[in-house]
């Protein structure tokens, strides 16, 4: 492409998302005042029998020096209707040798069940074998009901769902199907890349094709570079032949990166009806894959992504402007004095002008050390809020290892690269005690902090976050997994007065799951975008009811529908306060 031709188009998309920016706010509707809440998020993980506590596992020992940077995630959640009892349930991951993993059930009176022994879940971790960092559900079978696949440190594992067996579900492992590599996966998601009906599995690589984190033949494990590395591990992607198999064929597709990717999400953002893959990686720029007929995928150069290279830990997905325009906040590191790279806010102009615009500002673009986020309407009031989690290692509070990290940095490739080379933490913290953020949309492109006056309060080491109605009340809870620490669960409260729908899409040309589906719901003067989705934010899953919340609307005027298939539906004048369950009408 001719590159003033390029300039001129960034350039072009610049200007109209600074408009954006600053004109939205006078057709937002006003709140009370600036920064105040009117929900309240209460911690309730004890009294609903979120008794789960994340452990680390211990590396070689020629790694002991910067353990708690090796082993520095793997504390991950995902939200799913794992009985398919209608009612949403949590998994939890811990990655510590005999640490095990947790399925908690929810049994509809505010109360979870750990069934995870009983379910073939929990004894995933292995010294020497594998080392759990999170997990993505989905129906790769299109029989009903929910699957699991763990990526991990060294082996990765998928379990088929045989059903449930004095009311728990049973799982089978059949990583043998063609899954089964040693990977050192940091993130993976479900889609359905050429829209055959079928779910493909997409998993990503972080270190280095071959690295035994327990038994290293050397220490040089490190990347190549902090700003451009290269050197990770290989995404790959997995075609499900439809026979209980698998086939890896990413690189036909063009889909063989190499860039210690932490976060992926898939939805189709140049609106041509195909599912693409959007990348967060560590220690270099994100990258976005176009969708080309379920034929290959394009890596997307010029689309705003290479400008500033960053260490990318989150792909969320969002509309922040109800104006039917999807919003991708990736978390990057910020510690003022030291390092500022600032989290990335992109609305998605692809369609329009082939590229993305950077909106991130203030409280938004700054939230400390950030790791997961998610997007979701906490209040109800029809904008959608962000909550992000924070920090990285907490140890001692008095000693900080920025200034031995920055040593490392100024170094050149062979030193920051040989993990031997490293200055011992010695018990020191890295951007520790940093407290999580709420960011409430005040509707007109501003976010405020009320993460303490909602009632937010924990300073732990915050990785995966993950929304969803797990009480079926119309309202988002908040569950945070922490490395080294407890899985946190925060309820909220309803605001009186506001409404709320919900929907849960059933494909039957499409894959079952109806992942790729794409709804525009119009309520008010509004319309927000959502995708149906598997993976979200860090090492999280959301599950894959669509959540909006609509301020004072008492109806929903319109719902546009694309399924996967790309059959397109409208729906028109739906109750609030309701679970839409829709079905992909056949042909």
């Amino acid at each position: 492409m001719n590159v003033r031709l390029q300039l001129l188009r960034i350039g072009f998309v610049a200007l109209i998302a600074a408009v954006w920016w600053e004109g939205h706010r006078v057709d937002a509707p006003a709140h009370p005042s600036d920064g105040v809440a009117p929900f309240r998020l209460r911690e309730v993980s004890h009294e609903a029998g979120l008794d789960f506590h994340h452990v680390p596992f211990e590396p070689d020992a020629r790694l002991a020096h910067i353990a708690p940077q090796i082993a520095g995630t793997g504390a991950g959640v995902s939200i799913v209707d794992a009985d398919g009892d209608g009612r949403l349930d949590l998994f939890a991951t811990s990655s510590g040798d005999g640490s095990p993993c947790a399925l908690y059930l929810n049994r509809g009176d505010g109360t979870f069940t750990d069934v995870a022994a009983a379910a073939g879940l929990a004894d995933l971790n292995e010294a020497g074998r594998s080392a759990c960092m999170g997990s993505v559900w989905a129906d790769m079978e299109n029989d009903g009901d929910q699957d699991c696949f763990v990526y991990a440190f060294g082996t990765c594992r998928l379990f088929r769902n045989d059903g449930n067996r004095d009311g728990v579900p049973r799982f089978t492992d059949v990583t043998d199907a063609g899954i089964g590599r040693w990977m050192n996966a940091h993130a993976a998601t479900w889609l359905d890349y050429d829209r055959d009906g079928r779910l493909d599995l997409y998993v990503c690589g972080y270190f280095r094709d071959g690295t035994d984190i327990w038994h290293l033949t050397d220490t040089r494990i490190m990347q190549d570079s902090f700003e451009f590395a290269v050197d990770g591990g290989t995404n790959r992607m997995f075609h499900n032949l439809g026979d209980g198999r698998f086939e890896e064929v990413a690189p036909k597709l063009g889909l063989d990166s190499k860039r210690w990717a932490y976060a992926v999400a898939s939805a189709d953002f140049d609106d041509d009806g195909w599912p693409d893959l959007y990348v967060a990686n560590d220690y270099g720029a994100e990258e976005l894959y176009l969708n080309r007929g379920g034929e290959h995928f394009e890596r997307r150069l010029g689309a705003g992504l290479e400008e500033d290279s960053k260490s990318g830990m989150c792909v969320a997905l969002g509309d922040v402007g109800n104006e039917c325009r999807t919003a991708i906040f990736v978390t990057n590191i910020s510690k003022r004095g030291f390092l500022f790279q600032g989290n990335n806010l992109r609305l998605d102009y692809l369609s329009d002008a082939g590229t993305m615009a950077e909106v991130a500002k203030g409280q938004v673009a700054d939230c400390g050390w950030a790791w997961g986020a998610s997007f979701g309407d906490l209040d109800l009031d029809g904008w959608q809020d962000l909550f992000v989690s924070n920090g990285f290692v907490s140890a001692d509070p008095e000693r900080e290892y920025w200034y031995d990290m920055m040593k490392i940095s100024g170094g050149n490739g062979d030193v920051f690269t040989d993990a031997a080379l490293w200055p011992p933490m010695k018990g020191a913290s890295l951007s520790g005690f940093e407290r999580s953020r709420v960011l409430h949309n005040l509707g007109d492109a501003r976010f405020v902090d009320v993460a303490e006056q909602v009632g937010v309060d924990d300073r732990l080491d915050g990785r995966a976050v993950a929304m969803g109605d797990l009480f079926d009340d119309g309202t988002l809870a908040v569950v945070v997994a922490n490395q080294k620490g407890p899985l946190l669960l925060y309820r909220n409260t309803k605001v009186p007065g506001r409404h709320w729908i919900e929907f849960e899409l059933q494909g039957t040309t499409s894959n079952r799951d109806a992942l790729g589906a794409r709804l525009d719901v119009h309520f008010g003067d509004n319309v927000q975008r959502h995708f149906v989705t598997a993976a979200r934010g860090f090492c999280a899953q959301n599950g894959k009811r669509i959540h909006v919340g609509l301020g004072d609307a008492t109806k929903v005027s319109r719902v546009d529908i694309r399924w996967p298939s790309g059959r397109e539906e409208t729906l028109t004048d739906l109750d609030v306060d309701s679970i839409q369950h829709l079905v992909e009408p056949q042909p």
